[in-house]
């Protein structure tokens, strides 16, 4: 039974939970609710799902998540960048929107949540760290980029398709003659609303004697006003009839339990987009989760979020949902109205379900219009080039990773952007630990610290030749230790020894052993003594265990000054 509980924090926070943390909970859970309504319905539009959909996707997952996951204040359900790549991924299939899309997206759903559960329970929470930041910053600014372009139809009631910069903006451009003006009108209406609610709202607010909590807490709000104001605009101009497209009628009740479809051929289709969505959904997720866990002194285990974040996805997926993740406005707003507890995200559930049932037909009169206006609002804050200088500044490395992914996401779709860019990350990290950083140091005057020669005045000995390597040694780049050492001995007329200084050295892999050897062997035939200093324990307990310091020429110290101080007036 242990072995089971220790999967559901709910055994531990659930113990101890009071009717004053419910309060908070309860008031928390409501201000998410009415976030969150506008937002499912639009991020469902985005996946080219009903709206309803994004309903459904908002209650099991949520549930669900609560009882597994280790956030306090994670607001699990639809977001911008899922929605996308989940119309992306369903887009191979070719299908007829309809019972058939509706199915793809349950077993895309299913298939991400089996992804993420298998890597929490083995305990894999560590992959994600192979997603570097510039790579998820530049993904995410790309994405929202096609976000914001594929709404650009719903603003001014015209028609594209596509996912990419080279498919959507021909399609808008040939639909600029179907421009309808009211919709233009009133999403531009919208639009600035959204973005001065961002800033304007809050210097007014806090003018106006508003805490700087509050005053953000309504501008947050501003896309639920958007909303209403434009929904009793259509309903008392009679928008409709000029060409005004409204959501419709949304299907009233909760949803019915259903199973993924078991296709080996679907599997097959949607199994690498459930492992980029699963990944790209973690990645998001756990930023937010820790980010606001460092608030508050609390800890996040990334083990038991996969574990969570899976569940609630194949809670998504037997609901009539989609792919779900953390969402970062939510979690932000949940988090700010005082959530407690995850049982936040419970009551939330509860709510979203009230509203599926009783107030649907509230919901029909939603224009898409402002929907979309919603959708480029929040996408327009994921919008960050910034990263670029940043990485321009820092290392030319990153630039080129974020710069690819960017590129091809915008270009060539965003399966193939943010694969090419786990790609370019894990290259990279292969070439920079294939060169490492190997110098020959000296010790600094009057101290024990030894110190690159070319930057530091250091004492140094003809006869010793001290060499530090900043990584540890692997297959990828013991030949390179190799050509760097022998190029400083053969400089070196008068050398008897050669000490290895092993302070970054947290591993030498055997192919690394054999090369240490292969050095040990030549500097031997050359009369010169190989040393070794600093050496880690448990580096030392693997040269142990193969018997290597019986075949070492020199010997191994605890320090680098111990090192010079007994070899530097040794006679052999």
């Amino acid at each position: 039974m242990k072995f089971f509980l220790q999967y559901l924090p709910i055994h531990q926070w659930g113990r101890q939970y009071t009717v004053l943390q419910f309060r908070d909970d309860f008031l928390a859970a409501f201000i998410v609710t009415v976030m969150l309504i506008p937002q499912a319905l639009a991020y469902a539009l985005i996946a080219g799902l009903p709206p309803q959909v994004g309903l459904y996707a908002s209650i099991l997952p949520l549930f669900a998540y609560s009882l597994f996951g280790s956030s306090r204040g994670l607001s699990v359900g639809p977001v911008a960048v899922l929605s996308l790549m989940t119309a992306v991924s369903l887009g191979k299939l070719a299908l007829i929107p309809g019972e058939q899309y509706l199915m793809a997206a349950l077993t895309l759903a299913f298939l991400t949540g089996l992804f993420l559960l298998l890597l929490g329970v083995m305990r894999l929470g560590f992959l994600a760290n192979f997603m570097s930041h510039p790579v998820v910053s530049g993904f995410i600014t790309a994405s929202a980029i096609i976000i914001i372009l594929s709404q650009v139809q719903h603003l001014l009631g015209t028609s594209s398709s596509g996912y990419t910069l080279l498919t959507l903006i021909p399609t808008l451009l040939a639909s600029t003659s179907l421009i309808n003006l009211p919709t233009a009108a009133l999403s531009t209406l919208m639009l600035v609303w959204l973005f001065w609610a961002r800033s304007g709202m809050v210097r007014l607010l806090l003018k106006m004697g508003l805490s700087g909590k509050a005053a953000l807490l309504c501008a947050r709000f501003s896309p639920v006003v958007a909303v209403v104001v434009s929904s009793l605009c259509v309903l008392g101009l009679g928008l409709g009839a000029k060409g005004v497209a409204i959501i419709g009628q949304v299907p009233s009740g909760l949803p019915s339990l259903a199973m993924p479809e078991f296709s080996l051929e679907m599997w097959r289709v949607l199994a690498g987009s459930a492992a980029l969505l699963g990944t790209i959904g973690f990645v998001e997720s756990i930023s937010v989760a820790q980010g606001m866990a460092a608030r508050r002194r609390e800890r996040i285990d990334p083990n038991q979020e996969l574990i969570g974040l899976g569940v609630a996805n194949i809670a998504s997926s037997v609901s009539g949902g989609f792919p779900v993740a953390g969402s970062f406005s939510r979690s932000i707003v949940n988090r700010d109205a005082g959530a407690a507890t995850q049982a936040a995200g419970l009551i939330a559930a509860i709510l979203v379900a009230v509203v599926s049932v009783f107030l649907t037909p509230v919901l029909s009169a939603f224009p898409k219009a402002t929907l979309a206006a919603t959708i480029v609002a929040a996408a327009w804050s994921l919008v960050d080039f910034s990263v670029l200088r940043k990485a321009w500044r820092y290392s030319k490395a990153d630039f080129f990773a974020a710069g690819v992914t960017i590129a091809l996401t915008l270009f060539s779709g965003v399966e193939i952007g943010v694969a090419a860019g786990i790609l370019v990350s894990l290259l990279i990290h292969l070439y920079k630990t294939s060169r490492p950083h190997v110098v020959e140091v000296g010790e600094v005057p009057g101290t024990e610290h030894f110190r690159n020669i070319e930057r530091h005045q250091v004492e140094t000995h003809a006869s010793i030749l001290s060499i530090r390597v900043d990584e540890s040694l692997y297959f990828a780049n013991s030949r390179f230790l190799e050509d760097a050492l022998y190029s400083m001995v053969s400089k070196r007329d008068e050398l008897k020894h050669v000490i290895l200084m092993c302070t970054a050295v947290n591993e030498v892999d055997l192919s690394a052993l054999e090369s240490i050897l292969a050095i040990n062997q030549r500097l031997r035939e050359q009369g010169i003594k190989l040393h070794m200093s600093e050496v880690k324990g448990p580096v030392m307990d693997s040269l142990v265990r193969v018997d290597f310091l019986t075949k070492l020429t020199g010997n191994v110290y605890m320090s680098q000054h111990q090192a010079v101080e007994a070899l530097r007036d040794s006679k052999s």
